[in-house]
């Protein structure tokens, strides 16, 4: 490890774990680079710190009832949040920067749904940096949305879905990365803030790489004042220990049950931390994968199904009894341990940033059924320009998951996917090797960081 450069970094994550975890890696990147590292964070969804002696952890009030906490909507929760954070993230960083005991700050990086942090940066006189958890490419989607809105797509009407977006050539109206049903002016403000707070900042961090959204980060600098440092896929430089957060304990008996499974012969089921679908839909995904007659790994979380605490209880006992050893449920897994395992021959994902990374990472092809925000754009990029998955439409039929899967698991049509899917895997293993763009990006981003303290000095 790098001689401690005498320099402290904050970072201010949002507490859900898809954004937990990229963090986390960031900030141990950026260790092994040298830098001390403090954590803020929310009481809601607390970090544990004995899973990161290395990091110094500081919690904050974030003023949520039980019945806030409790929530499913991710919109209100964010609301919630940004609403309720404010004064408690003022003070603990305002304490943190007056502490003479430690290293000085350099700057402060903060996750780019948190938009506060600018205004508090900018009052306290220290420099942020921003960390966008999700994609390049659906990143520019959201800092269009006025654009877009003035156009006419918003809110969109179920006659257009089909329609072409003129301002992205790739995308269909039903791409557009919003949540049905929710409050949309809240949800425009959200994304308008993110945008701007972005352009107010020091600089832009992604967890991309060049090769796979090069159009969509030459597009961002363009529209962006400030520097941009594609420095992904995060967890192939290093990755997260565990966040730690009150979700079900990996079910490592899924791996004992792959070592038995034929190469490339599986099909892994997960839509990650979040999603949840309908009974309907749960028993028609159960169906298609017994129908295909491929081996399927599934992860059903226990609240993954609308309005019920139930698990494997809504499926049916014959069901069960067909599998034959040829399925396998658990409640969580270790998925990264999980695709890059000899065994997995497709991942059939809800389209997440993090879970489509890992998969491009580990060259597996994708079944994509996105729900809701950036999924939608990461689902067509995937099927439609990397060309590495197939997309199933939210409310599919045990016969259309069933011919999905053969596609890509026995036809022709899969080889070349996976074929596809093997270069672009290799395209994302050599990014951090010396020389290779995010290698070169990262570099960027320490010297960077490095040349804030001034501003710091200059300043206090």
């Amino acid at each position: 490890m790098e001689q401690r450069k005498g320099r402290r970094l904050i970072l201010f994550p949002v507490p859900f774990q898809g954004h937990i975890n990229p963090m986390l890696e960031l900030a141990n990147i950026l260790h092994l680079k040298g830098f001390s590292i403090t954590i803020i964070h929310t009481n809601f969804n607390s970090l544990n710190p004995s899973s990161h002696p290395h990091f110094t952890f500081h919690s904050i009030p974030d003023g949520l009832s039980e019945s806030e906490a409790s929530s499913k909507d991710i919109l209100f929760l964010i609301s919630v949040l940004t609403a309720k954070c404010v004064e408690p993230f003022r003070e603990c960083l305002a304490s943190l920067l007056s502490d003479v005991s430690e290293d000085p700050v350099a700057c402060l990086i903060s996750d780019a749904i948190f938009h506060f942090a600018q205004s508090v940066a900018d009052s306290l006189k220290v420099p942020r940096v921003v960390l966008r958890t999700g994609g390049a490419s659906s990143f520019t989607v959201f800092a269009a949305f006025p654009l877009l809105r003035e156009k006419g797509y918003f809110p969109i009407p179920d006659s257009r879905l089909e329609e072409p977006v003129a301002e992205f050539p790739h995308l269909k109206v039903k791409d557009l990365p919003v949540i049905k049903g929710c409050d949309s002016e809240e949800y425009f403000q959200l994304a308008d803030g993110m945008s701007n707070g972005t352009k107010s900042s020091r600089g832009l961090i992604f967890n991309t790489f060049e090769d796979l959204e090069e159009q969509a980060l030459g597009k961002i600098r363009q529209e962006f004042p400030i520097p941009i440092f594609p420095i992904g896929p995060f967890h192939n430089c290093f990755p997260a220990a565990s966040s730690s957060l009150p979700l079900a304990t990996e079910d490592k008996s899924c791996i004992s049950w792959l070592n038995g499974q034929a190469p490339k012969s599986v099909v892994y089921v997960s839509y990650g931390s979040i999603v949840a679908i309908k009974e309907a839909q749960f028993l028609e995904i159960a169906w298609g994968l017994a129908n295909s007659k491929q081996p399927f790994l599934w992860v059903i979380r226990p609240d993954s199904i609308h309005g019920g605490s139930q698990w494997l209880e809504l499926l049916p006992n014959e069901f069960l009894e067909n599998l034959n050893g040829r399925g396998h449920i658990v409640k969580w897994s270790p998925q990264k341990e999980v695709l890059s395992h000899a065994a997995i021959g497709v991942f059939w994902t809800h389209s997440g940033w993090n879970s489509t990374l890992e998969s491009i990472c580990e060259g597996v092809p994708m079944i994509c059924m996105p729900c809701f925000t950036d999924q939608m754009v990461n689902a067509r990029y995937v099927s439609n320009v990397w060309k590495v998955g197939l997309q199933l439409e939210p409310g599919a039929e045990r016969g259309e998951i069933e011919r999905t899967i053969r596609k890509l698991m026995v036809e022709k049509e899969g080889e070349e996917i996976r074929a596809r899917s093997l270069k672009l895997m290799e395209k994302a293993n050599l990014c951090f090797k010396q020389d290779g763009s995010s290698y070169q990006s990262l570099d960027g981003l320490v010297k960077h960081i490095l040349s804030l303290e001034s501003f710091v000095f200059r300043t206090q």
